[in-house]
């Protein structure tokens, strides 16, 4: 096969309808585009939410909510959640920071790890995380575990 051989699909493409070849044709005269009028016109079109001059749907609707900008992207704590039924797949006595949850594909590299309590946890674990709910660090706690709060630096 070579690149001259390639052509479209039968019927994928149609021939483009030349407009303004005389009455005859269907599309003569005013070409399709009617009488008058801004459509009439060449380079006359309205722009996409146009409603004739009435006030616009976008701007009728009350806005609602908080926006969030882009220069508040960087102060904003998003975490990685991870529940404790998650942690009950590591062994017994095992150290989970990070690392571990990037390398078995629970969190990604380089974020923040929020570990929450819904579930049980049977195995004595060591919990590195950025963050803890209350609940979370009190089962770990009972399971005989140890919850370790990692400690950001304050320009982060």
């Amino acid at each position: 096969m070579k690149l001259s051989d390639l052509k479209p699909a039968p019927g994928s493409t149609r021939r483009h309808n030349r407009v303004g070849r005389g009455i005859g044709s269907g599309s003569g005269k005013t070409s399709g585009r009617g009488h008058k009028g801004k459509g009439s016109r060449a380079g006359g079109n309205t722009p996409p939410g146009y409603e004739g001059g009435q006030m616009p749907l976008s701007r009728r609707v009350p806005k609602r909510g908080f926006r969030r900008l882009l220069k508040n992207a960087k102060r904003r704590n998003e975490f990685v959640v991870i529940n404790l039924k998650d942690l009950a797949k590591f062994g017994d006595g095992s150290t989970v920071d990070s690392a571990t949850l990037t390398q078995r594909g629970m969190a990604r590299a380089g974020s923040k790890i929020k570990i929450l309590g819904e579930g049980e946890l049977k195995t004595k674990l060591t919990v590195r995380a950025d963050a803890f709910s209350k609940s979370a660090m009190e089962k770990i706690a009972k399971a005989g575990g140890t919850a370790e709060l990692i400690q950001q630096a304050a320009n982060q």
